[in-house]
C-alpha cells in the first residue's frame, strides 16, 4: 500500500511534529484592566437551559493581546434589568439586536477578575465593562477606490 509520504517523499507534518514545541497551557488572564474589543455576541443557552447573551472580548494592548474572554449576560426575568443596562452602553436597546452581528470596531475598558471554584479550577470573570469608543474599520491597502454612488455626484455637480 502506497502511503502519502511515499508518494511526496518527506511526510510535512513529520517535520513540522518533530520541530514544535508543546504549548504551554492556557492560565486565566491576571485580575485587572485591559483594553478589548467586543468581536462577537450570540444569543443562546447555557448548560442548564439558562437564556443568555454572549459577549466575546478580545484583548487588544499589551501583553495579552490576542486573548479572548466572555461575559455572559442572563435574559431571564431577574436579570434582565442588568442585561439591559450593560447592553445598552454597547447601543444594544431591543432584543431584536441580539439577533443581529455586534456592530464593528467596539472599544471597551474591561475589569476582569479570577474566580475559582470548589475543586481549585480557575476562570476569569468580567466584573464590569465601560464603552471608549468605536475603532475605525481597518483599510486594506489594495481594496479598490471607492466609487461615489451617483445621489451625491448628482448633489456635488448642481
Amino acid at each position: 500500500m502506497t502511503g502519502f509520504s511515499d508518494i511526496l517523499g518527506d511526510d510535512p507534518l513529520h517535520a513540522a511534529w518533530n520541530s514544535a514545541q508543546p504549548a504551554e497551557e492556557f492560565k486565566p488572564l491576571p485580575p485587572g484592566k485591559y483594553v478589548c474589543g467586543i468581536i462577537k455576541g450570540e444569543r443562546r443557552e447555557n448548560r442548564n437551559g439558562t437564556p443568555e447573551y454572549v459577549l466575546t472580548f478580545r484583548v487588544l494592548e499589551g501583553d495579552h493581546s490576542g486573548r479572548q474572554i466572555w461575559l455572559s449576560l442572563y435574559l431571564t426575568e431577574n436579570a434582565l434589568s442588568y442585561t439591559k443596562r450593560d447592553l445598552a452602553k454597547i447601543g444594544i436597546t431591543s432584543p431584536d439586536q441580539l439577533e443581529e452581528p455586534v456592530p464593528e470596531g467596539i472599544r471597551c475598558s474591561v475589569i476582569v477578575q479570577i474566580r475559582c471554584d470548589d475543586d481549585g479550577k480557575e476562570w476569569n470573570r468580567i466584573k464590569s465593562f465601560e464603552f471608549l469608543g468605536i475603532d475605525p474599520p481597518e483599510v486594506d491597502p489594495f481594496a479598490p477606490p471607492s466609487v461615489p454612488d451617483s445621489a451625491s455626484v448628482k448633489e456635488e455637480s448642481a
